[in-house]
């Protein structure tokens, strides 16, 4: 099946508003959108990578008008020549919005392998991998890009934070704080608490990964076993608010004195009082903040 998208879908994957993708679709033809038989305009794959890097290079200062004369392999080469790794975070990110959309493994693994080169894997964690984390999660959610796509991407990442947690050594200090990261049993997309393991362990917390679908009868079995000074979960997957006050509620009844960190885009939606010791996590560097502290 041949992915389509809307305009709105165009404004949130290239953060460009939709009045000004029309004034340039107008005047300067960067891309000719196509009508459904009721009339309705669709953009295809080909129009969001091309509008992708039109809007890498124009925040750059790189005129429409200029930008409207280059040809396709022109456009790609120009991308590669102005992105900084250690600095231009935003454009990096959507160049992996890029080769999700492409399933294009080759360009993911150079722009996340140049980021990591230069400025480090935690800074590419905190500027990178995290907020594009989120802004997958984000498309995922409104149907933007095809599941497959978002697997294909989730599934690059998650090996290469497998390996960076496995080149860290066991925490052995017996007095180290203990943190439980876990999914709620509805909940598969493990990013952000893979991400959540890698910052804990390099800061020298013990940590105790139970992964996704996690029952609660098991997870009380293992924080009785351990007793953490901390826990992390995510909430990615759509939830009722009902649902996810009450589930946070059990958590905290059952360890009243450990600190609950909360995470992923459904957090956003929590406009519910929360448990005392609960709180949520909008960031990676907010989360080293919450156990550095």
């Amino acid at each position: 099946m041949i992915s389509t998208y809307s305009i709105k879908d165009l404004e949130r994957l290239t953060n460009v508003k939709a009045h000004t993708l029309r004034t340039w679709e107008k005047r300067y033809n960067i891309v000719c959108p196509q009508r459904t038989e009721s009339n309705i305009r669709y953009y295809t794959e080909e129009d969001v990578k091309k509008l992708l890097n039109i809007a890498i290079l124009n925040r750059y200062g790189m005129r429409i008008s200029t930008i409207a004369n280059l040809s396709l392999q022109a456009l790609n080469q120009k991308v590669i020549e102005v992105i900084r790794p250690e600095s231009d975070y935003q454009s990096q990110i959507e160049s992996l919005v890029v080769a999700m959309i492409e399933l294009n493994e080759e360009r993911f693994e150079k722009i996340l392998s140049q980021s990591i080169i230069k400025i480090g894997f935690e800074e590419s964690l905190y500027h990178i991998i995290y907020p594009f984390f989120e802004k997958t999660g984000m498309l995922w959610q409104t149907g933007t890009v095809n599941p497959a796509q978002e697997h294909f991407i989730s599934n690059l990442i998650r090996m290469k934070l497998f390996v960076a947690i496995d080149s860290l050594p066991n925490v052995v200090e017996p007095h180290a704080k203990k943190i439980i990261l876990f999914l709620p049993e509805w909940e598969l997309h493990e990013i952000g608490m893979l991400t959540h393991f890698y910052l804990a362990r390099k800061h020298s917390l013990k940590v105790f990964y139970l992964g996704q679908n996690m029952p609660l009868q098991d997870l009380f079995f293992v924080g009785q076993a351990v007793e953490p000074h901390y826990l992390a979960t995510s909430f990615v997957s759509a939830v009722q608010k009902k649902k996810m006050k009450e589930y946070i509620q059990v958590i905290m009844d059952f360890f009243p004195k450990q600190k609950l960190f909360i995470s992923g885009i459904q957090s956003a939606n929590i406009d519910f009082e929360l448990p005392e010791n609960a709180c949520i996590v909008a960031s990676a560097k907010k989360f080293i903040e919450l156990i550095s502290t």
